[in-house]
């Protein structure tokens, strides 16, 4: 396993474990993988959207020489001061950062004279660009299409993600919150997927409602960017071990014909340092588990991946029929889901008297908002003109 990009960098080309590369977290690595690769997938579909004239450009008027205004001064002093304050402080206690980066970049130490430095520095820059001359004074129109806002979609995404991950994390884990609410707000670990697609989901509706961007079609365009980078973010839960793995595997049945550690696996040395010690191991992360379970993060890319490709293969067919793609995602994804969780280990709850975990209770939610939706979206779509679909 590789919890970090030090392991991973191992075995690829032979460096040391937990050397400097070890800040670099391989679940982090991979999250952040996850949102380039989204972003790309959903640029090409809203151009493609654009070029067949179902999403059209705003105009924005420029005003030329208009400045930056103090609120980009104090974000951008704010953000030279974090970073001052934090990074320098980092690299000055490297040993702890390598251990625990979230220890170090999540606590409230750091050093105030390079954090003063950081936001002069960003302030200095700013003002010399404010006070560059335009060859242009008079206001222009532009036309500005949705996928020139795919950089702001995703942040949007990004941050209202991990805000809604993080917030059905408590809720699913609420004693852990009640006994450490700050220690559980700042970790980087109890982040719930459904959470993170619900309010990502919501951050960017109302970032296209500002901007008077047609949601439905950006709803079909992002559906196989989402369950891609879904896919690429179960890698990353794999190769780190992270704990999204399954139940006690069990004796290997006849008829799998899949490599072994598929069936099952022992995640060695695991980022949670769960399990039992590695014989002759001084590494940092030196444990894995006493049985081999499910490898589901596994399972999870494989499906991902095969509905990802089916959402793509479909696209051009669907255009016609606006919402029904992203209905098609809602559905899919809560049936593997739905399943996958029957191997998992996670809490469950009571519901009428079937134990369900609550992954399983969202699942069945989003399946029959696809039903619904998809329902809905073939009545409005049949009374459409031509022109519109």
């Amino acid at each position: 396993m590789y919890p970090d990009l030090s392991y991973l960098f191992h075995d690829l080309v032979g460096t040391a474990q937990d050397n400097w590369l070890s800040i670099f977290k391989t679940f982090g690595f991979f999250l952040l993988l996850a949102f380039i690769v989204a972003a790309r997938l959903l640029k090409l579909e809203l151009q493609r959207r654009e070029s067949i004239g179902q999403l059209r450009p705003v105009k924005a008027t420029v005003v030329p020489g208009s400045g930056i205004t103090v609120w980009d001064y104090l974000f951008n002093g704010v953000f030279g001061f974090v970073l001052g304050y934090k990074i320098p402080y980092a690299l000055g206690n490297f040993a702890q950062w390598q251990e625990d980066a979230g220890s170090v970049l999540l606590s409230g130490d750091g050093w105030w004279w390079s954090g003063l430095l950081g936001a002069a520095a960003f302030l200095g820059y700013y003002y010399w660009q404010d006070r560059k001359p335009v060859a242009q004074t008079e206001p222009y129109e532009v036309e500005v299409y949705p996928s020139s806002r795919v950089g702001p979609i995703t942040m949007m995404a990004a941050v209202g993600g991990i805000l809604g991950a993080k917030a059905f994390a408590i809720i699913e884990y609420l004693d852990r919150f009640l006994a450490d609410p700050l220690g559980v707000l700042l970790s980087g670990d109890g982040l719930a997927i459904y959470g993170g697609l619900i309010g990502g989901a919501i951050a960017v509706f109302f970032y296209l409602r500002k901007y008077k961007i047609k949601p439905v079609p950006v709803l079909d365009a992002v559906a196989p960017a989402l369950i891609v980078a879904y896919g690429v973010g179960r890698i990353g839960c794999q190769l780190s071990g992270d704990g999204d793995w399954g139940i006690v595997a069990g004796d290997q049945p006849g008829w799998w014909f899949l490599p072994d550690w598929m069936w099952s696996f022992q995640f060695p040395h695991n980022v949670l340092g769960r399990g039992i010690p590695i014989p002759g191991c001084d590494l940092e992360y030196c444990t894995q588990l006493a049985e081999g379970v499910h490898p589901t993060s596994v399972y999870e890319t494989l499906m991902a991946f095969a509905i990802g490709a089916t959402l793509w293969a479909l696209r051009k067919r669907l255009t016609k029929w606006p919402g029904i793609l992203f209905c098609l995602y809602l559905f899919l994804n809560g049936v593997e889901r739905f399943f996958i969780e029957f191997v998992r280990v996670n809490d469950r709850y009571d519901v009428l008297g079937v134990p369900l975990s609550q992954a399983q209770i969202i699942a069945i939610c989003f399946m029959l908002a696809g039903l619904v939706g998809g329902y809905l979206f073939v009545r409005r779509a049949r009374g459409l003109p031509q022109e519109s679909e």
